[in-house]
């Protein structure tokens, strides 16, 4: 019977192999084609255009472009890609786990979340569900268990402060220490200051462009810039109460344990209540709410950076794809940007 496969191209001519693949009777009595080794079962292509095709990917190539430039249907390479990132999937061993990060995001601005599951140790993703919140922590829980990691060694979880992660985490990680995650903790900080500008902003026209004067840190501002901060915290009080809050919260960072950690929290929260800024009474009821988790960020000194830096990469997938329609196939691009998986095909582009 003879086969057709789609090979690289020759100069700008498109390329095939054609061969007649004899059929066999196996032991069982059943009639088979013979496996070549140049290809892989049902294809259609060798397995050096697959390659080809996945290291253009690798080198953070569109699918659609990566399509165009070999002349096949973007559908043809996403079913390569799927194909191998799914059998990567299968051999994966994420089973020595003990510290999980979790964090979420969209296929698209305002569409589909998935909920991205971190070894923080390897820094790499070992499972990602679609969907958010307690039913994405336990999906996780499944996984890992399906995969040989019991649920009571994992001891430590970074993530956000959302009540539906630390519900699914109390339910799936019995025996985990929560450590909320820093980035999500200064991005309410900085929130609670963006809402105190807005409304001084109502009544003073001066204060019109400078939200990031007040947001940036002082070392990252221009002369210039620097100068006008100093006016401005000096001209008006809240504004200057309010920064001065925002840049004390911030030395609990570098606070030695738990005992300091808990004294200079208390004695902050104690300052905001003094101060009665509205916006700024709301995030310490936030820290008191979420009062172990951030102290126990001193103790664990899980860092955000690994979260940032996979949840960077992911953007960087979705503004080059222009978002995904096909949920699976933004799945299995986390996988392959940020799983550190062992792939089997040829590697002959490098």
């Amino acid at each position: 019977m003879e086969r057709t496969w789609q090979h690289l191209n020759f100069f700008e001519h498109t390329c095939y192999l054609h061969c007649a693949v004899p059929r066999i009777t196996t032991s069982s009595g059943k009639v088979v084609n013979v496996a070549v080794p140049w290809a892989r079962a049902n294809s259609g292509f060798t397995l050096l255009f697959e390659a080809l095709a996945l290291a253009m990917i690798e080198r953070e190539m569109p699918v659609n472009r990566v399509a165009e430039l070999m002349q096949v249907n973007p559908q043809r390479i996403w079913t390569i890609f799927n194909h191998w990132v799914g059998k990567a999937l299968r051999a994966d061993d994420p089973s020595a786990i003990s510290q999980l990060g979790m964090d979420e995001t969209s296929t698209r601005k305002g569409h589909n979340y998935v909920t991205v599951g971190v070894d923080m140790e390897s820094e790499r993703v070992i499972y990602v569900n679609e969907g958010k919140g307690k039913q994405a922590v336990q999906a996780i829980g499944e996984h890992l268990q399906a995969k040989g990691a019991q649920a009571e060694q994992i001891q430590q979880v970074s993530m956000d402060l959302s009540p539906a992660f630390i519900a699914g985490v109390k339910d799936a990680f019995p025996c985990a220490q929560i450590t909320f995650d820093r980035f999500h903790i200064v991005k309410l900080l900085n929130q609670a200051m963006d809402a105190v500008r807005k409304a001084e902003r109502k009544e003073h026209d001066a204060l019109k462009g400078h939200q990031y004067t007040l947001l940036k840190n002082r070392e990252s501002l221009s002369e210039t810039q620097q100068q006008q901060l100093t006016d401005i915290l000096r001209l008006y009080p809240t504004l200057g109460e309010a920064y001065r809050l925002k840049i004390l919260f911030n030395d609990l960072w570098s606070m030695p344990d738990k005992t300091s950690t808990h004294a200079f929290l208390t004695q902050w929260c104690n300052e905001v209540k003094q101060a009665g800024i509205p916006a700024f009474q709301a995030f310490a009821n936030t820290v008191t709410s979420h009062w172990n988790g951030i102290i126990h960020l001193v103790e664990s000194r899980l860092t955000n950076g690994i979260l940032e830096g996979i949840n960077n990469k992911i953007q960087l997938a979705k503004r080059r794809a222009r978002g995904y329609r096909n949920i699976n196939n933004f799945i299995n691009m986390i996988y392959f940007l940020c799983g550190k998986l062992r792939f089997t095909y040829p590697r002959y582009f490098t």
